[in-house]
């Protein structure tokens, strides 16, 4: 065979394998493989709406953005399930050991993701559910990292970072600039004027708390210091305590949430910006971790939700509402707009924090222990 006619059937086959592959209208089309991450998508999103439900847990702060995820996803009906933190914390477990597997997912804070969930071995690793690229890449998050609080680094991903609050104040009766310190607490004017959250109690406080006996600034004395010679008056109700301080009964607060709520319906109260303090400020997680329950009765709409949540387009869904909602929510997304983050509560670039929710860090007992001991001995 002749050259002319080695190219004429070269050409021949060539058009036949284009035939093949022809569209509407003849025209050819080039059948390029999917990413893998697009077919396992695609093949976990038509799992999902097989399933037809996904079961969320959430804390009771964390529950505003519930009804973007089902207009999105409108054949995955989200069942969600809001409960204070107490009562979350005994929920699952006491469902399992009814032998019910009802919840797939629980967004809430380290008590009980981490150190109920976790301790207790129920946790599917989080990471086996990523899927989507804006999810997997690391860069896109604080220091270029996910973050967990188990030293897995699997288990209980944290996506809020936000810059905690430890003191709340009666706006009519104190001067945010009387304070460098947080030894200014313990000066003699401010005894018997304190109320604050009892922090041995399930509940805000905790971050605050964690910051103040890690801090070699402050550190286990302060705390004995506090409780035994600040002359606290403690309350296990939260509303009780911001109504005290909003009736100028207490100049100060110590560990209250829904102090931004409180101020939204006029009451006389505000926060101290934690960044007038020389020693810092705890950079907390609040009600953000979320962790995937094994034995999860959806696992396939429990992966459509989690690589919503933590995309990008889920996490400043989350922080816009839960800001409007008085929580103060700063995402660990670094690739989403701040503006609407308070700005006592949003990281700054030159910040002094110390990040609390760490494995040696989350642990109260400790802390219970000289809590306990400095009200035994109080003055």
């Amino acid at each position: 065979m002749n050259k002319h006619a080695v190219r004429t059937a070269a050409l021949a086959v060539a058009m036949l394998s284009l035939s093949s592959l022809e569209g509407p209208g003849g025209l050819a089309v080039a059948q390029v493989p999917k990413p893998g991450w697009q077919a396992e998508w695609e093949k976990t999103l038509r799992a999902a709406k097989e399933e037809g439900q996904v079961t969320v847990y959430f804390d009771s702060a964390a529950t505003l953005f519930v009804e973007p995820f089902r207009k999105q996803f409108p054949e995955i009906n989200l069942v969600s399930v809001s409960i204070d933190s107490p009562q979350l914390a005994n929920r699952v477990i006491a469902e399992r050991r009814a032998g019910k597997y009802l919840v797939d997912i629980v967004i809430t804070g380290a008590n009980p993701n981490y150190q109920v969930y976790y301790a207790a071995k129920i946790l599917e690793p989080i990471t086996t559910a990523f899927i989507l690229p804006e999810v997997v890449d690391e860069s896109k998050w604080l220091q270029g990292k996910h973050w967990y609080i188990d030293t897995e680094n699997r288990y209980v991903f944290v996506y809020l970072g936000n810059v905690a609050r430890s003191a709340s104040y009666n706006t009519k009766s104190v001067n945010p600039a009387q304070f460098k310190s947080y030894w200014d607490l313990l000066k003699p004017e401010w005894k018997g004027k304190i109320v604050a959250r009892d922090i041995r109690r399930p509940g805000s406080g905790g971050d605050a708390m964690r910051f103040f006996y890690h801090t070699p600034e402050l550190g286990p004395s302060f705390v004995r210091r506090l409780f035994s010679e600040g002359g606290l008056t403690l309350t296990g109700d939260n509303r009780q305590g911001v109504d005290w301080l909003g009736q100028g009964k207490f100049a100060l607060g110590l560990f209250f949430g829904r102090i931004e709520l409180a101020k939204a319906q006029g009451l006389p109260v505000d926060e101290l910006d934690p960044h007038l303090f020389k020693e810092g400020a705890p950079l907390g997680i609040g009600p953000g971790t979320a962790v995937l329950i094994n034995r999860a009765p959806h696992p396939n709409a429990a992966k459509v939700f989690i690589n919503w949540f933590l995309s990008r387009e889920g996490q400043l869904t989350y922080q816009r509402d839960a800001v409007r909602g008085g929580t103060g929510a700063d995402s660990m997304r670094t690739d989403i707009p701040k503006d609407d983050v308070t700005p006592a509560y949003r990281r700054r670039a030159n910040g002094k924090y110390l990040f609390v929710a760490t494995p040696e860090r989350t642990d109260m007992l400790p802390i219970y222990k000289v809590v306990n001991e400095a009200l035994a001995e109080k003055k």
